[in-house]
Formats: C-alpha cells, sequence, structure tokens
C-alpha cells in the first residue's frame, strides 16, 4: 500500500511589518498576512524543456492512467503561506496534496511542508534555490527577481498551453516573460471598494465625485499600490504596457500634473478620509466611513461591519478637467511555481498544476475566500452569482493595468508612497503641483534615465 507520510519543515516566515505593496515590502494591502504577494513560479515543460539547465522527463499530466507513470519514490518539499496550513482554515493544502498522492498510486511520495509567504519567496526560495521547495507559491511582482536567482523553471508543452486556455489573457499575462510562461495562476491580485449600500445607490458608486460630495470616503493616498490608479486613469504610464523596462514610468506634462490637482482637492475635501492601518474598516464599522478601498482579503471583514448593506464595486471614475476618467488599480496573480533544481521535475509539475486545479482553486476559495481564475471555475452559475469573484474578475478585466515586475519598477515603490505622505501634509498645493509632480517623476525614473 502506498504510504502517506508528511514531514512538518518549517521555515522562518518573514512577514512585512510594515503597510504591504505589490513589491518588495513596500505599502501593498494585498499583503496582509504570509498570503501576501510574492513571486515565483517554477515548473518544468512538460515536454521535458524545463530551462536551459534542468531536464525534465517526459511529458507528464497527473490525470494520466496510473499504468502510464513510472514507478517514483520521492520526498517532495513544499512551500505555502501559513494559512493554507492552519488546521482552522481546514488545511487546504495537506488535503490537496492528499489527494494528488490518491490520484497518483505508483507515485510513493512523502511531502515535506514548509512555510512561505507568497510576498516572500524572491528572498527565501531565491537565496538558496538549490535548498528551496520543488514546488511554491509566489506573487507575480517577484517574477523578475526569481527569474535572475534561476529559482523558478519555465513552462512548455502541455502545461503551457493549459496555463493559456484556462485563464484570461490578463491572467496569463501576469506570468508572462518575453513570450515564454513561468508559472501556473491559482488567483488574480487586485483591490476594488466597499461600501455601504445604505449610504449610496448604485449609480452613485460609478462615481467618486458624487460619493464623495455626499459622504465620507476612505482611500489609502500614501499606500503606493493604491495612488497610481489615479494617474493610470489619466493617461499617465509605467513601463509602457507594464512589460518594457526601458520604457520608464511616464507620470509627466500635463496629463501628470492635472491628476495632482485632482488629488489636492480630493485631500482638502471634508469628507476625505485617508485610510492608514485599518481605519478605513474600522470607520465602516462604526459608520464614520461610506466607503474604502481594499481586496478580497477584506471581504469577511466588510461583510461582518455592514450586513446586508455590504456593497463590492469594481472602481469608480473620477472627474478631471471636465472629462470622466476610469480609476485603474495594479492587477497581478498569484502563482505555483516549479523549482528548476527539482529532483524529480515531472512530479513537480503536475503537484504545481494539481495546486491549481478548478478543484483546488474551488477548495480554496470556499476554505480561505482565495478568488479563483481558472475560467472552467468561472463559468459555474454559483460562481458568476457571488459577488466577490464577480467584482475581483471585472476589476481585473475592466478597471486595472497590469502591475509592473519590470526589475526598475523597485524605483516606483518609495517616491510614491512619499508623494502620497505630502499630499496629506499639504505639502503638495495647487501653486506647486507641476513642479512636483515633474520631481515626482523624476525620482521614479532615476534608474531609467540616462
Amino acid at each position: 500500500m502506498k504510504k502517506k507520510k508528511v514531514m512538518a519543515l518549517l521555515l522562518a516566515t518573514a512577514m512585512a511589518a510594515t503597510c504591504l505593496t505589490a513589491c518588495g515590502g513596500n505599502n501593498n494591502d494585498a499583503n496582509t498576512t504570509d498570503d501576501v504577494k510574492t513571486t515565483d513560479d517554477t515548473n518544468v515543460d512538460d515536454d521535458a524543456n524545463a530551462t536551459d539547465d534542468t531536464n525534465a522527463t517526459d511529458d507528464t499530466n497527473e490525470e494520466a492512467a496510473s499504468e502510464e507513470e513510472e514507478a517514483i519514490t520521492a520526498t517532495i518539499k513544499v512551500w505555502s503561506p501559513s494559512e493554507d496550513q492552519s488546521a482552522e482554515n481546514g488545511n487546504w493544502l495537506g488535503a490537496m496534496c492528499d489527494a494528488f498522492n490518491e490520484a497518483h498510486p505508483n507515485w510513493d511520495l512523502t511531502f515535506e511542508y514548509g512555510t512561505c509567504g507568497e510576498d516572500k519567496a524572491k528572498e527565501l526560495v531565491g537565496q538558496d534555490p538549490t535548498a528551496a521547495a520543488d514546488v511554491y507559491m509566489y506573487a507575480n511582482d517577484q517574477l523578475t527577481a526569481l527569474l535572475a536567482a534561476n529559482a523558478v523553471a519555465k513552462l512548455g508543452g502541455e502545461t503551457e498551453s493549459y496555463v493559456k486556455e484556462t485563464n484570461s489573457q490578463a491572467i496569463v499575462d501576469t506570468v508572462t516573460v518575453d513570450g515564454a510562461i513561468y508559472g501556473i495562476p491559482y488567483t488574480s491580485n487586485t483591490w476594488f471598494m466597499y461600501y455601504d449600500k445604505s449610504a449610496f445607490t448604485e449609480d452613485e458608486v460609478k462615481s467618486l465625485d458624487a460619493m464623495i460630495a455626499k459622504d465620507k470616503i476612505s482611500f489609502p493616498l500614501n499606500n503606493s499600490w493604491y495612488i497610481a490608479s489615479f494617474y493610470a486613469a489619466n493617461g499617465c504610464t509605467l513601463f509602457g504596457d507594464g512589460t518594457d523596462n526601458e520604457a520608464g514610468i511616464d507620470f509627466s506634462g500635463d496629463k501628470a500634473v492635472a491628476v495632482t490637482n485632482y488629488l489636492v482637492n480630493m485631500v482638502n475635501n471634508a469628507n476625505f478620509v485617508n485610510d492608514k492601518e485599518g481605519s478605513g474598516m474600522a470607520g465602516l464599522r462604526d459608520g464614520s466611513i461610506k466607503a474604502m478601498f481594499s481586496g478580497s482579503w477584506d471581504y469577511a471583514a466588510a461583510k461582518e461591519a455592514l450586513g446586508d448593506n455590504c456593497g463590492v464595486a469594481v472602481l469608480p471614475s473620477i472627474t478631471i478637467d471636465g472629462t470622466e476618467c476610469q480609476m485603474k488599480s495594479f492587477a497581478g496573480s498569484k502563482a505555483l511555481g516549479v523549482n528548476p533544481n527539482a529532483e524529480y521535475p515531472q512530479v513537480a509539475v503536475a503537484l504545481a498544476k494539481f495546486l491549481a486545479s478548478p478543484e483546488a482553486q474551488q477548495k480554496h476559495y470556499e476554505l480561505r475566500t482565495v478568488v479563483p481564475c481558472h475560467t472552467e471555475v468561472l463559468a459555474q452559475e454559483d460562481v458568476q452569482n457571488d459577488v466577490l469573484v464577480a467584482t475581483q474578475t471585472a476589476t481585473v478585466e475592466t478597471t486595472s493595468i497590469l502591475q509592473p515586475f519590470v526589475s526598475n519598477m523597485d524605483n516606483y515603490w518609495s517616491p510614491a508612497e512619499n508623494f502620497g505622505n505630502s499630499l496629506l501634509n499639504k505639502e503638495v498645493t495647487a501653486d506647486n503641483a507641476a513642479d512636483m509632480t515633474e520631481k515626482l517623476n523624476t525620482s521614479m525614473n532615476t534608474s531609467v534615465v540616462d
């Protein structure tokens, strides 16, 4: 009979203590636990072409009949956020690995489980890929760093096709570098709006100006993962389409100054409240705030605070110089990665694909509200009627831009955060908006300007 040994391996889980950002430990509310944004995706081509220095076996598919699989006895290291391994959350990872074992009776596998938040993959996996997990979870904003560390394998063959066929193009783009796929996405990663339905109509929540004219709105202006949404609304760009490292950041000219002036006016509006250290959610609870901006990780808290009046919506528009402009959040994904140093790459690829399968994504959502991205799951009627899933999916597809994960994106986070603080401190005014905006643009492009 097949062994089902499971060894617990505790890794130091370095979690950001500061406001989390989409990249490198800066401000990013998407990372409020280990399940924060990280990156990495290691995998091996199913056709036996993993990376240049990784040799895989012949095409392996976890759905293949067991008699077609060679007998393998192996220990597989799997790392995930601690929340995915806790009994309180149903031990999603352990349950899925047990199910994977059942599906592969010819493979005698022992699992070593380690703790690694998705936002820490580039640190914990990247520091020594040869000793790291065979399969791990990462936020796509760390993909460039993982590639530089040779810590994530390229996907090819059937698995590459699978990723492209079972995800929207927006999600596929989050794990694509130079046309190659480096991960199997299991959830989208973005933010949207929670609001009190007793305070605003469905029509009013389409316009931030209409909302703030009526009641108190909370927004994390000095969080660099959020502030870019205003500039992106008026045509400012980050690395072209998000993938051109040499294009740099374009927060220049009249289009950017107009946004800065909009933000100066917003800060001076009595109905604006900066969201910091959970103040927005606290305001929803006590009724002092009627709308805030966050992601799926805050859904349970928002429902608890507002009950039947909990509204969830895509980002509203803003009016700049008389023109209605759509706010656009950063959007990315979290994915399963395979280590190119894995001793049994065919097993690692099969496990990564299994952990991102429709069944696994459905269970992930049931246990931890991790919103699925697999098109088969999203097509289910009950999922389509789920307001959280529908809103997050619509946000990614209609009111977002690809969060850049090029190397020079590292130069964005601190200047953007500092500029938000300057706005809040009234150091940026209508009189100096043009000068301050140009200084912001220069600081964000310091390393990409000749």
